[in-house]
Parts: structure tokens; C-alpha cells; sequence
């Protein structure tokens, strides 16, 4: 680290680290939201097909299932800072082509580029976090890369109400819903400049006297010796002699490889994402409701996720991550047994609030537990060596899960006459498929610092 370099870090609050690290959070969810209200309108404007249209909403998922499975081998071997800054300058090439997009090939580029940005920041950030965090508050600093997210997905949805029927400038409303992502990508940028590198990542690429300076700062308002906890990072780094790669994560990591893929798959297949991304189109089908009373209930779910997703990171810390994610696999099943059955029994009049009411709960429930957890687990439960190439599989089994989600969703809906009981029954079994995964699967982590993790993992694979 260079003097100057030294003397910016010294500089930094804690706070600004933590926030801006999670900003990626933020970018992720806001380009994963804000294509639900512009694809109409570019649609429109493009004159596509139907197959164009479904092409360019899911072409994101494309560049992110890219995006996740590179950004770990590159974060191991490069550093997570230099790849967060390279995530920061695609969020705004892939931002500003879209938003200048000529038609459907320019447009799905763009998607594409916007993809890797988005894959690289869900495999990256949660790792960063937990890497920079202490023991006793990494859950609720991990958990701020799901609370970016699910402010980001409030703020796609507030963009699309605000600009939509807007053509400032003679521009026309999508382009600014589109560009506005611009925003936070360049605070990300200016973030990314001035952000500490993890000071595991330094210590297992040599660099001591920089990771002790990094702790310093890190544990400056805390009761944290940072001498203590760098010899601590020292004596696991010099067992991680091989320096990683994807044979090397699968000699001392199956049973993490295991849990990462099968709770970021769960993560999914709850069935979350056709929530944010199909809410407007299941009470425009299967309740009858306008266009723009529609869109304002999945602005009053997205408050209900960030607002729940706030409450999470407060508490986090305070009760074990598996009793996190049992009660909120089991208030999931039961929200979604009850819409199920609602929706073959009652009619659309009458079911339609109490359907509300219980997808506000169905959220509440993801929102405190699955969203957050699922992101610290896999930033916690890799080796130092192979933790990015391990957070970057869990992230693409997340974007896979996600593309089956969205892929199906409005198919299912459709063989079920737009009744919402059928997709959200299935939804309702890989709920309750998520609590024996829980119980049997996912090893508890809070309380235990990432060497402790690490130590246990090595003593159950029997790997010197």
C-alpha cells in the first residue's frame, strides 16, 4: 500500500466502508427491478416481438450467471477492490449503452453487459463484507448487501412511476428509467477508489504490514484487538498453501460447495423473484385490477421488503442464522398454502385483499430471513483461499434458480387460468423442502469468527 493509499484509509469511517462495500447491493437490485416497468415501453418503441421482449428481460440473467462464475477466480487471485472498481465501470457502460440503445440488438447488449456487472456484485460483495467485518456484527454488516438490494428494487420501482409518461428533454421516459441506474454506479466507482482491500486477501497474498494497517482502521470503535485477530488470520493463511481454483475448493470444500449451491437454489425456488418481477401481471390476470393500481401494490410490497429487510439487519446478530431461516421457511409455506387454497376456493372479489395481505406476509417472511442469510452464509462458510470462486458458485446457483423462477412463472400461470394457487403451490413445496435443508444441511455460523469456520470445515473433510 503507498503512503497515500494509506493516509486514504486512515481517513475513511467505518461506516463509509460498510456502505459503500454493500453498494453493489444496491446496483444489483435496482438493474434487476427497473426492467418491470420499462419493457413495455422499449417494447413499444422497438416495435420487438414477444420473444424480443422476454429475450431482453432475461438477457441480464446471461451476462450474470457469466459475471458470478468469473468474479471468483478473479477476486482470489486480483483482490475483491480491484474487481469491485471493474463491477463499478461495467454497471456504468452497461447503464449508459442502455439507456442509448438503438433497437433490440443494441439493447440486449447492453442487458448482457449490465449481467456480468450484476453476477460479479452478487458474487463479490457478501464475501467483502464478511472479510471486513467483526465477528459479533458480521451478520448485519453481510446482511447490508440484501438491505442495497432491496432498496434498490423500491428505487427501480420509484423511477419507473416517476419518469414513466415523462419525456424530459425530448428523451423518452424508459431511456431516463434506464439511465438513472447511472447514479449509483458512479458513487460506486468513486467508492471503489478509496475502499480498503480485505485485509484476508492481503494477508494471503503477503502484504502483512497493509492488512495490519486495514485492521486498525476497521477496528478502531471496537473492543477488537487487531493484532489478536491478524495473528489469528496469519495462522489459517499459512495452511491455505495452494492458492485456490476450482480443483482446489472441491478437495477442502465439498460440504460448503454443498450448501452454498442447494440454499442459494432454495433462495429462489421459494419462488421470491416472480413476486418482484410478475406482481403487477398476476393482480392484472388473476384479479382484474388496472394498470396503475396494480403497479402501486408492488411498490407497497417492495417498502414491505425494505422495511423488513431493515428490521433483519438490526437483529441479525441477535438469534443463530438457522433459526433465521426456519421461521422464515416456515411462515413461507404457510403464506403461500393459504393464497393457494384461497385462490380455488374464494372469488377473485373476495380473495383479492386477503391475497395482499398475505403476500405482504409471504415477503416479511423471506425479507427477514432467506434474503439476508442466504448472502451472509456464503460470504462465511468458504476457505480463505477458495472463498471467492466459492461465494462466486452459490451466486450463479442463485442466477440459475432466478432464471427458472422468471423462465416458468407466467407459463404456469397461464396452464392454471390465471390463478395464482398453482405456481404458488409449487413455490409452497420448495418451502417446505427448504426446513429439512436447514435442519440437516446448513451449518450454524454466528458467533464463530471466519478461522473458526474455517478450522471446523477442515476438520470435518480431514484436510492438513
Amino acid at each position: 500500500m503507498t503512503n497515500n493509499a494509506k493516509h486514504q484509509v486512515h481517513h475513511l469511517s467505518t461506516a463509509f466502508i460498510f456502505i459503500f462495500g454493500a453498494l453493489g447491493g444496491l446496483l444489483f437490485g435496482f438493474d434487476t427491478g427497473i426492467i418491470s416497468g420499462a419493457s413495455p415501453l422499449i417494447e413499444s418503441t422497438f416495435h420487438l416481438s414477444i420473444a424480443q421482449t422476454s429475450f431482453v428481460t432475461s438477457s441480464v440473467l446471461i451476462g450474470s450467471s457469466i459475471g458470478a462464475l468469473s468474479i471468483g477466480t478473479l477476486s482470489d487471485k486480483y483482490g475483491r477492490r480491484k474487481m469491485l472498481l471493474i463491477s463499478a465501470l461495467l454497471f456504468i457502460a452497461g447503464s449508459l449503452l442502455s439507456a442509448f440503445a438503438t433497437g433490440f440488438v443494441s439493447m440486449a447488449i447492453a442487458r448482457i453487459i449490465l449481467g456480468l456487472a450484476v453476477g460479479g456484485a452478487s458474487g463479490l460483495t457478501p464475501s467483502y463484507l464478511a472479510e471486513l467485518a467483526t465477528t459479533e456484527h458480521r451478520g448485519s454488516i453481510s446482511g447490508m448487501f440484501q438491505l442495497m438490494t432491496t432498496a434498490g428494487i423500491l428505487l427501480a420501482y420509484v423511477s419507473n412511476i416517476g419518469f414513466l409518461h415523462h419525456n424530459l428533454l425530448g428523451w423518452a421516459d424508459w431511456r431516463w428509467m434506464l439511465g438513472s441506474a447511472l447514479i449509483p454506479a458512479i458513487l460506486l466507482l468513486f467508492g471503489s477508489l478509496l475502499l480498503p482491500e480485505s485485509p484476508r486477501y492481503l494477508v494471503q497474498n503477503g502484504n502483512i504490514t497493509e492488512a495490519r494497517a486495514v485492521l486498525h482502521v476497521l477496528r478502531a470503535k471496537t473492543n477488537v484487538d487487531p493484532d489478536q485477530e491478524l495473528t489469528n488470520i496469519e495462522k489459517i493463511a499459512a495452511q491455505d498453501k495452494n492458492q485456490g481454483g476450482i480443483r482446489e475448493l472441491f478437495k477442502v470444500a465439498k460440504p460448503s460447495v454443498f450448501v452454498a449451491v442447494g440454499i442459494m437454489l432454495l433462495q429462489q425456488l421459494v419462488g421470491i423473484n416472480s413476486v418482484i418481477y410478475y406482481l403487477p401481471q398476476v393482480f392484472i390476470k388473476g384479479f382484474n385490477f388496472p394498470d396503475n393500481k396494480a403497479i402501486w401494490i408492488s411498490v407497497g410490497i417492495g417498502v414491505v421488503n425494505f422495511l423488513t429487510t431493515i428490521l433483519a439487519t438490526i437483529i441479525m446478530d441477535k438469534f443463530n442464522r438457522k433459526t433465521f431461516l426456519l421461521f422464515g421457511s416456515v411462515v413461507m409455506a404457510l403464506s403461500l398454502i393459504i393464497i393457494s387454497i384461497m385462490s380455488f376456493t374464494m372469488s377473485i372479489k373476495d380473495a383479492a385483499v386477503p391475497t395482499m395481505l398475505f403476500i405482504a406476509l409471504y415477503i416479511f417472511g423471506f425479507a427477514i430471513s432467506w434474503g439476508p442469510i442466504a448472502w451472509i452464509l456464503i460470504g462465511e462458510i468458504f476457505p480463505l483461499n477458495v472463498r471467492g470462486i466459492g461465494n462466486s458458485i452459490g451466486s450463479a446457483a442463485n442466477w440459475i434458480g432466478n432464471f427458472l423462477v422468471t423462465q416458468f412463472f407466467l407459463s404456469l400461470l397461464n396452464l392454471c387460468h390465471d390463478k395464482i394457487g398453482g405456481p404458488f403451490l409449487v413455490f409452497a413445496a420448495f418451502a417446505i423442502l427448504s426446513i429439512f435443508f436447514v435442519i440437516f444441511c446448513v451449518p450454524e455460523t454466528r458467533g464463530k469468527s471466519l478461522e473458526q469456520i474455517e478450522l471446523e470445515l477442515r476438520k470435518k473433510t480431514k484436510v492438513k
